[in-house]
This record gives structure tokens, sequence and C-alpha cells, in this order.
């Protein structure tokens, strides 16, 4: 029988050495088929945390968490911005330097 856990990124390698397994189409971790659960007890997931897993979940943040992120400007806020050279926009060459 599979049982779900809710294991925190900073655990997840205890978490593996005793058997857990990381399903990466859910994003979650799982154990299968034990028979001694005690060791998995502390990532028991809550009786809520387990409703909103069934429940469907938008991808899209709340406009409060977009307004202050500060980082996504869409609408009337964006202005583009005039390219100075060819580089990728992540790259980070000596002609983007000089303006920033």
């Amino acid at each position: 029988m599979r049982f779900d856990l809710k294991v925190p990124f900073a655990e997840k390698d205890a978490a593996k050495k005793l058997g857990a397994r990381w399903d990466a189409a859910n994003k979650l971790w799982y154990v299968m088929d034990k028979e001694d659960m005690a060791p998995f007890a502390k990532w028991s997931p809550s009786p809520r945390d387990a409703a909103s897993a069934t429940a469907p979940q938008s991808r899209a943040p709340a406009k409060s968490q977009m307004e202050t992120s500060g980082k996504l400007h869409v609408g009337s806020q964006y202005v583009e911005r005039p390219r100075v050279c060819e580089c990728l926009p992540w790259e980070d060459c000596a002609t983007c330097r000089a303006l920033n």
C-alpha cells in the first residue's frame, strides 16, 4: 500500500535513507509496502493537507502575491527596454554590465 509523505527539502536525504521514494509527477515523497511506518511518522501529512491534495489547485499565483514580489511587471506597468547588444537576456556580457 502506498503512503504519501510531506517531507521538507532539507530532510529529503533522511527520508531517502529510510526507503522513501520521490514521485516526480505528483512532486511528493512516498513509501510502499512498509510494515513499520514509525520512522516516517514525522512526515505524515495532516488531515487538512490530505484534503487540499485532492482539491483542484490553480497554478496562477494570487494577485496579492504578484504585487508584493516586485519582479513581475504586466499590463500598464510593463516597460520594454531597448536591446543594446545581441547577447541572450540571461547572459552577462561586458556591454550589458557597463549599462548597469
